[in-house]
């Protein structure tokens, strides 16, 4: 009995328990009630939600400290501290900057100061012998229609003429086309003209000392800082550099053409010929024609397979390039003319079906782009324009040199206008293993862009190329 009424009240607590369990879960699922409705702060939400209600930002504001509060703390020894060892390394690193600065300023190389130049030494002059040969009418009105041709050539300054021209040993033969002889000079002068290209100073420096120093006066007159400078240039048939460089040093020209480059001489007689000027004279005075440039056209005197090799030559020479117009198009003198008609539409030549004028047309465009080229890089290139000159090779029928500056990229001419082809082996310190191509004659074989080893450049006849390469501490 006793046993069976364990069982039984064990039996009914365990009911109990399980009662209270699912009351208590069952106590979960009922609405929460804090007391009677209106009564609890929180409100009554069911399924035991909670409604609270947050603040605004706008409900908090962050006063700070007090101004006494923060003396308090400013005044403590932690703070002090830190604010000394603040600016201890403030005052540190503005002195490090400086010192590094300075530094940087003494150890890097210094700047070469750019030599004086005039307009005359900043691109190619052009020669215009026969205006009407140029233009073909309307004479000096149709010469300035052409201006803007020629400056896409990057061309500085025109010669024109001879306007006034005289017989050997005739001096009263002297036509100044309706001008009085004292007053021709005075009168050109005025219109504005930016210089006098004169030829045979060596035989009037001989003759006539004394009017050539007054002719030279008035010509070079008031040449003040900050104004234009009007130019003198001579020319002399000379071929000796050194019957030149004492010309140029005697007749007080600014520019004195000669017959130095002419055709017939060998690599290493132009080689010594151009190191003696330069070495000689100052670079801004010189400048280079090939042969008697006031008479012939280059492609007369050279051929015109060897135009561009001549271009390439007297465009990279240290001084000023000169030329006759129509050499940058290959124009040639035929059937015994003096001074041939300019060729203005170069694109006609592409449709002519003969194919003798045709190919005409295409060297003469192609001879046209490589000397607008030459043009442009000479302009703008300080290593070209006024670099020094370094001679690395000569021989009878070859010749490299180097144009540098400073920090500016450096220029590597070399040409070879012989017969047969010409291994050259260029060694220097200054020169690097390997350099870019520039320009050729023959990009078919050195393409433009292309790398080139110095130690086993190859150019076959009659071909030139421009090099460049970076330069290096």
């Amino acid at each position: 009995v006793i046993k069976i009424a364990q069982h039984k009240m064990n039996k009914d607590t365990e009911v109990d328990m399980k009662e209270v369990e699912l009351n208590e879960l069952d106590l979960e699922k009922q609405p929460m009630t804090g007391g009677e409705p209106g009564n609890s702060p929180l409100g009554t939400e069911k399924n035991g939600c909670v409604k609270v209600k947050v603040p605004e930002e706008s409900d908090f504001k962050f006063t700070g400290l007090s101004k006494e509060e923060l003396m308090k703390v400013a005044g403590t020894p932690g703070w002090v501290r830190i604010r000394w060892v603040l600016l201890v390394l403030f005052w540190l690193g503005w002195v490090g900057m400086l010192a590094g600065a300075i530094v940087i300023i003494v150890q890097a190389p210094r700047c070469k100061p750019l030599p004086e130049m005039n307009w005359w030494n900043s691109g190619p002059l052009y020669q215009i012998q026969d205006v009407d040969a140029f233009v073909e009418n309307d004479g000096l009105k149709g010469l300035v229609e052409k201006i803007e041709s020629l400056n896409q050539l990057k061309v500085k300054g025109l010669v024109v003429g001879p306007l006034h021209t005289v017989q050997k040993d005739v001096p009263t033969m002297l036509d100044f086309t309706k001008f009085n002889p004292d007053r021709a000079l005075p009168l050109w002068i005025d219109i504005g003209v930016d210089g006098f290209q004169l030829a045979g100073i060596d035989e009037v420096l001989e003759t006539a000392p004394g009017e050539w120093s007054s002719l030279r006066e008035m010509i070079q007159a008031n040449r003040t800082e900050g104004t234009k400078k009007r130019a003198l240039i001579g020319v002399t048939e000379k071929t000796s550099a050194t019957e030149v460089s004492t010309l140029l040093n005697t007749s007080g020209v600014d520019l004195l053409l000669s017959g130095v480059l002419e055709p017939n001489a060998t690599g290493t007689e132009r080689a010594k010929a151009i190191q003696y000027l330069y070495s000689s004279q100052n670079q801004t005075s010189l400048a280079w024609s090939v042969g008697d440039s006031t008479k012939k056209h280059l492609a007369t005197l050279v051929g015109s397979k060897l135009v561009k090799l001549y271009q390439l030559l007297v465009f990279s020479l240290p001084g000023t390039p000169v030329f006759s117009y129509g050499d940058e198009i290959c124009l040639e003198q035929q059937n015994g003319t003096t001074f041939p008609k300019m060729v203005w539409d170069l694109e006609k030549g592409a449709d002519e079906k003969d194919e003798t004028l045709k190919m005409v047309g295409e060297q003469q465009r192609s001879c046209r782009s490589f000397f607008k080229t030459l043009s442009d890089w000479r302009g703008k290139e300080r290593s070209l324009q006024h670099g020094d000159f370094l001679l690395l090779h000569n021989s009878t029928s070859s010749l490299a040199f180097l144009r540098e500056w400073d920090q500016s990229e450096r220029y590597l001419a070399v040409l070879n206008w012989g017969s047969s082809p010409v291994k050259f082996q260029l060694n220097h310190e200054s020169l690097p293993e390997q350099v870019t191509v520039l320009l050729s004659t023959d990009p078919a074989k050195h393409a433009p862009e292309g790398a080139v080893d110095l130690k086993k450049l190859e150019l076959e006849s009659g071909q030139a190329v421009l090099l460049r390469f970076p330069y290096s501490a």
